[in-house]
């Protein structure tokens, strides 16, 4: 399998595209941003014109595609991979979209004989630049095994769930449900530390070495925070995003997960108010803009 396709070359797809050529790889890719194509050209990839030319020139194809939408296109619509897809060729879906997309494109492939894997992944632009990616798979575990070491090439924590074709989709919602939370608390957390002049770099290095300690304290204070930079590494709507999908699956199977839903109407609160494009870190800033004006006007 040294033939791969590569379709969505945006801020996860074009690192992981990238991380695959420099292996050695044969990968042909398809986006319609110019500027993506343009660096994936430049890193050596080879572009399609459509995505029936990227079926017949790979044996594996990857989508990192931003919507369930947009995975609808690309897999069910017109012209799409299913209609051009056949046996030989694996699909691999590492978006994260809605468990019913994963099992939506799993029935028409099944039907076809297409496999077909939904493998989410966690660990942002650094980690698909990296190759340090954490993927959750969800799928057979025959085809699993086909494309395992190309899997190995994206990250460097590969877990396959189980067969059932949504359960790394299940594992990704549970794990940005928590991120959802962390960075809410952090945002929170840090405005005591204001209030009180406690130096921030010097309260991390405290934290960081006690059980406030977190990967996401740490990837937003560091990153963003300290540095009051939120272009996005993980913007704020596609965590709203996230969590919105974590909320239809609790719904799904009738749970009541109140506090889930008020962290929910916090992001959506706050993307309303043109947070969205920049990183979820700036819900500090959110935080801090609130927490003083409600400050002042109680006095």
């Amino acid at each position: 399998m040294d033939r791969i396709g590569f379709i969505g070359l945006g801020n996860m797809g074009l690192p992981m595209a990238k991380g695959l050529i420099n292996k050695g790889y044969q990968v042909t890719g398809f986006d319609l941003n110019e500027v993506a194509i343009l660096g994936f050209k430049e890193a050596g990839g080879e572009i399609a014109a459509t995505l029936a030319e990227v079926v017949d020139k790979s044996d594996v194809i990857f989508t990192s595609l931003p919507s369930s939408k947009a995975v609808e296109s690309v897999y069910l619509g017109k012209g799409g991979l299913i209609e051009n897809g056949n046996l030989n060729v694996v699909f691999v879906d590492t978006s994260t979209v809605a468990p019913e997309m994963n099992m939506k494109i799993a029935t028409v492939c099944e039907e076809r004989e297409i496999p077909f894997l939904a493998a989410p992944v966690s660990g942002g632009v650094i980690g698909a630049e990296n190759q340090t990616l954490t993927v959750m798979v969800g799928g057979s575990t025959e085809i699993v095994q086909r494309v395992n070491p190309i899997l190995n090439v994206l990250g460097e924590n590969i877990f396959h769930v189980n067969e059932q074709i949504d359960s790394g989709t299940t594992v990704k919602l549970i794990n940005n449900l928590l991120i959802g939370f962390y960075t809410a608390g952090i945002s929170e957390a840090l405005q005591l530390a204001n209030k009180k002049n406690i130096d921030l770099d010097e309260l991390f290095a405290m934290l960081n070495v006690s059980y406030g300690q977190s990967r996401i304290y740490e990837r937003n204070y560091k990153s963003f925070i300290a540095k009051e930079d939120y272009n996005p590494g993980f913007a704020l709507k596609l965590l709203r995003k996230d969590l919105e999908f974590a909320m239809e699956l609790a719904e799904n199977h009738q749970l009541d997960l109140p506090i889930s839903q008020a962290l929910l109407g916090l992001y959506k609160d706050v993307e309303l108010e043109g947070f969205g494009d920049q990183d979820m870190a700036v819900l500090y800033e959110k935080v801090k803009q609130q927490s003083n004006h409600n400050m002042g006007a109680t006095k």
